[in-house]
């Protein structure tokens, strides 16, 4: 049997995200206003649409926004409709408009969501969000999209999943916690969706592969140091918006090829991957 999946990756982001978030308002009575997603996509859109014919770039399609759009809809929570319009707009803006050597600086949706907790306080980020068992089949999921798929960015994933769980480790054991508490503190939603679909993104991480493992790791440690030198909430959020601006630094030094993302569909082998039946 043949499984023939697009070649873009991003599709795969999509169904991945999009059955996230209507398994969880569906099946984990997530409080997502039914307002919030469709604000979200459709300043995600705009803003990409009003953006490329301003600045006269080329025409990059609207796969992109949809990812930010959905992420934020997972992530983000605000009473007021203003934030959702800043956070998607400020979003999208950035791959225009903070970019080095023709290559945007900051993940969209950390950036979005960045902003928009700086910027009001009725803005914040939701990482506790779905149960454990809901969280596990997640991992699994993503895991499986991401090694069903060659463009993937695996190797940051995994990159800074060990970093983050050896950290996290080494701490539990130096507290005398015992090992459930690791696994409980694992079971956060976000940090699935932190490490498959934030410092993953192809566009935004170094373009070598040491550079991307040794950039997971200090991203890692930094959030380690955020969370638990300054006891800041969201820590992985303000790392990756910290460590981000150091991408372009890797990347003159270790000057190797771009990412592209791919335009024609690809026949794979079968692979399990079972996020259809994923209920959260």
């Amino acid at each position: 049997m043949v499984l023939r999946l697009p070649q873009d990756p991003r599709w795969l982001q999509i169904a991945f995200l999009g059955s996230l978030l209507l398994g969880g308002v569906a099946f984990l009575d997530l409080q997502v206003p039914p307002w919030q997603p469709p604000l979200l996509l459709a300043t995600a859109w705009a803003t990409q649409a009003a953006c490329t014919r301003l600045l006269k770039a080329p025409p990059s399609g609207y796969l992109s926004p949809t990812i930010t759009g959905l992420g934020l809809s997972i992530l983000l929570r605000s009473d007021r409709p203003a934030v959702m319009v800043l956070a998607a707009a400020a979003a999208i803006a950035s791959k225009f408009l903070v970019r080095v050597r023709n290559k945007h600086v900051f993940n969209p949706a950390n950036l979005g969501l960045g902003v928009a907790m700086l910027a009001s306080s009725h803005a914040w980020c939701s990482p506790s969000q779905w149960g454990e068992g809901a969280v596990a089949l997640a991992w699994f999921a993503a895991l499986g999209c991401a090694v069903a798929h060659r463009s993937f960015r695996t190797d940051v994933s995994l990159a800074f999943l060990t970093s983050w769980i050896a950290l996290r480790a080494a701490r539990v054991l130096y507290l005398g916690q015992r090992l459930p508490v690791l696994a409980h503190q694992l079971s956060v939603g976000s940090l699935v969706i932190f490490c498959f679909f934030m410092i993953s993104d192809p566009k935004t991480t170094p373009d070598a592969r040491w550079a991307r493992i040794v950039y997971a790791g200090l991203v890692a440690s930094v959030g380690m140091v955020i969370q638990y030198g300054f006891w800041r909430q969201n820590a992985l959020v303000w790392a990756l918006l910290v460590c981000s601006p150091l991408v372009p630094l890797f990347d003159f030094i270790s000057k190797a090829r771009r990412f592209a993302w791919p335009e024609r569909a690809v026949s794979c082998s079968a692979v399990a991957v079972s996020s259809a039946s994923l209920p959260s």
